[in-house]
C-alpha cells in the first residue's frame, strides 16, 4: 500500500524545490541582503536533519531556539520537523528566569541560540540538566559551545521522515499575558490547514507577492505570517531581527518593496504617528495589510487607508489555534469589528452557562478548527478547561451585531460591571484614542473611595503633547460617545503600557501596579 508523506517540511520547502521557482529567495534578510532560494532551503533543512544524528538528538525529542529573525530560524524549523526532532521557538524578549522554567519545562536536549541573546540565557543553562548540547548562531564562534555554522557544515543531506499529519511537529509557549507561559503543542497537519484556510482564502497570498511581517517568527502570528502563508505558494519573505521601530519598518517598506505587511495595532499607529509627523514615508506597492494581537482602532484603520490606498484586515487569532481564525475579508471591511469566521472555521458566542448569545449580546468566542493545538504540555486542568473536545474556548468577549460581525470586548478577565452593566474596556479606548493627543489607551476597574468598580484609563500621549486639561476634555469624549456611565473616573498619563511581545496590552500589569 502506498502512503503519503505527511510531514509538513515537505509540503512547504522539498515541494518548490523541484518546481519553476527552485531558484526564487524564500527569504532576504533586510539587514545584510543575504537570501536563500527554495532548493537551497530544502538542501540545507537536510543537512539539520543530519546534524541531529551526528549528535544523537532523536525523534520527538525537543530543542529550543533561542533564535532572531534571520534565515537559520527557517533552517532549523523545518530541518527538525525533517528529523522528527521537535522544534520549541522562545520569545526573544524574556528574561533569563523565564527561560530556565521553559527549558526545564519543556526538557529540551539542545538549544539553538542567536550570539546577540546568548548573554542573556547563558547564566541559567547549568541549571537544566536536560539541555545537551547548546549551538551558537552567527558571533566570533569561539568559547564553550558549538558553531551551528561549523556543524551544519560538516553536516550530510537526509531525507525527510514519514509522519503522520496528526504528529506532534512542534511547541510554542504562550505569550504569558495572564502568567507563566504554556507549551502549546500543535502536530503537522495544522500548519498546512491555516495555509488553505486563512492563507489562501482571506489573505489570497501568491508566489509572486513579497511579504513583510513585523510580528517575530517566534510565536504564531508572525510563524504563520512569515513563514507558512509565503511558503505555501513560493512567495518571498523579508526578515527583519532588529527591534521593529517606526523607523527600521519605513526602511524595509520602502528598501523591498513588499506586497504584504502584517503588523499590530500598537505599530500601527506608531507609524502613522512617525509619518504624520514628517519623519518618514511609506512607498512599498501594499496590496493586503493584516492585524492581530489586539483589537484595531476604528481611528487607525480608516487613516492607513487615507495614506496608503489598502485595507488594514484585522482579525483575531491565538497561540492555540496557530492562526486568525476570525477576520474582515477583502472588499468587507467594516473598522472597530473583527469581522467573521475564516471559511474553515464554526465559531461561537457563549453565556456563562454555554447558552448562545443573542444579537447585541455579550458572551466568550468559541471556535471550532483543524488548526487547534493538541493540548498544554503537562497542564491537564488549564487544556480540559480550554480544549472541550473540538470546541477551545479563547478567553475572548466579543459582542454580536445584526449583521452577524463581531466586535472585541477584551480578555473575559479584563470585562467589569458598572451600575450593573457590562463595561468593554475597548470600547473605551477607541472612544479615547479618538482624541488627536492621544496615542494608545487601556483601561481597567478600579474601586472607588465606596468600593464600587469604576474605569480607570491610562494614556500615551503623541509626541509633543502635554497632559494638561487633557483627563476632562477625554472623560467628556467618552460620555458623549459611548455612554455618561462608562467615563473613566480617573484618566493617568502614562510613558507607555505593558505589552507582551505581540503587542498585547497586559492589563492584569495595570490592575496590579497602579490603584485609584
Amino acid at each position: 500500500m502506498t502512503t503519503t508523506n505527511e510531514n509538513a517540511a515537505v509540503y512547504f520547502v522539498d515541494r518548490h524545490a523541484d518546481e519553476d521557482y527552485s531558484d526564487k529567495a524564500a527569504f532576504i534578510e533586510s539587514e545584510t541582503g543575504v537570501k536563500i532560494s527554495y532548493a537551497d532551503l530544502s538542501h540545507e533543512t537536510g543537512r539539520v536533519a543530519d546534524l541531529y544524528e551526528r549528535h544523537g538528538i532523536r525523534r520527538e525529542e525537543r530543542v529550543a531556539m533561542l533564535v532572531l529573525d534571520c534565515i537559520a530560524f527557517p533552517v532549523i524549523f523545518w530541518g527538525s520537523l525533517k528529523a522528527g526532532v521537535v522544534p520549541v521557538p522562545l520569545n526573544t524578549l524574556l528574561g533569563s528566569d523565564v527561560y530556565e522554567t521553559i527549558l526545564k519545562d519543556s526538557r529540551a536536549r539542545a538549544l539553538f541560540v542567536s550570539a546577540q541573546l546568548l548573554p542573556v540565557i547563558e547564566p541559567v543553562l547549568a541549571n537544566c540538566p536536560c539541555l545537551e548540547r547548546i549551538f551558537v548562531i552567527g558571533g566570533a564562534e569561539e568559547g564553550d559551545h558549538l558553531s551551528f555554522r561549523k556543524e551544519l557544515a560538516a553536516s550530510s543531506f537526509r531525507e525527510p521522515i514519514d509522519v503522520s499529519s496528526d504528529e506532534c511537529a512542534f511547541w510554542l509557549y504562550s505569550s504569558g499575558s495572564t502568567g507563566q507561559p504554556k507549551g502549546v503543542r500543535h502536530v503537522h497537519g495544522n500548519l498546512k490547514f491555516t495555509a488553505d484556510t486563512y492563507g489562501a482564502q482571506v489573505l489570497g497570498i501568491a508566489h509572486d507577492d513579497i511579504v513583510y511581517s513585523v510580528a517575530k517568527l517566534f510565536f504564531a502570528y508572525g510563524l504563520g505570517n512569515a513563514m507558512t502563508f509565503p511558503m505555501s505558494v513560493g512567495a518571498t519573505t523579508v526578515l527583519l531581527d532588529a527591534r521593529p521601530t517606526p523607523d527600521s519598518v519605513c526602511k524595509v517598506l520602502d528598501t523591498y518593496k513588499p506586497t504584504v505587511f502584517c503588523g499590530v495595532p500598537t505599530l500601527y499607529a506608531a507609524l502613522l504617528a512617525h509619518i504624520d509627523s514628517g519623519q518618514g514615508s511609506i512607498s512599498a506597492p501594499l496590496r493586503r495589510c493584516i492585524s492581530a494581537g489586539e483589537a484595531l482602532p476604528e481611528k487607525v484603520g480608516s487613516r492607513w487607508r487615507e495614506l496608503t490606498g489598502c485595507d488594514i484586515l484585522d482579525g483575531v487569532g491565538s497561540t492555540e489555534m496557530l492562526h486568525i481564525f476570525l477576520s474582515n475579508r477583502p472588499g468587507d471591511v467594516v473598522y472597530g469589528t473583527s469581522g467573521v469566521a475564516v471559511p474553515g472555521y464554526d465559531i461561537r458566542v457563549v453565556d456563562e452557562n454555554g447558552a448562545d448569545v443573542g444579537t447585541g449580546g455579550i458572551g466568550e468566542l468559541l471556535v471550532k478548527g483543524a488548526s487547534s493545538a493538541s493540548d498544554y504540555w503537562n497542564q491537564r486542568d488549564k487544556s480540559r478547561s480550554t480544549f472541550e473536545g473540538a470546541w477551545t474556548r479563547t478567553g475572548d468577549k466579543y459582542e454580536v451585531t445584526e449583521s452577524g460581525r463581531l466586535v472585541y470586548c477584551g480578555r473575559t478577565d479584563d470585562m467589569f460591571k458598572v451600575s450593573g452593566i457590562w463595561v468593554a474596556p475597548f470600547e473605551i479606548e477607541q472612544a479615547l484614542v479618538s482624541h488627536p493627543a492621544v496615542l494608545e489607551a487601556a483601561v481597567v476597574a478600579a474601586r472607588d473611595e465606596e468600593g464600587l468598580e469604576k474605569p480607570k484609563a491610562f494614556v500615551v500621549l503623541k509626541n509633543g503633547f502635554t497632559g494638561d486639561h487633557l483627563p476632562e476634555e477625554l472623560k467628556e469624549i467618552v460620555k458623549e460617545h459611548i455612554g455618561k456611565w462608562k467615563y473613566p473616573r480617573w484618566v493617568e498619563v502614562v510613558p507607555d503600557l505593558p505589552k507582551t511581545a505581540t503587542g498585547k496590552i497586559q492589563r492584569f500589569k495595570l490592575r496590579d501596579d497602579y490603584h485609584a
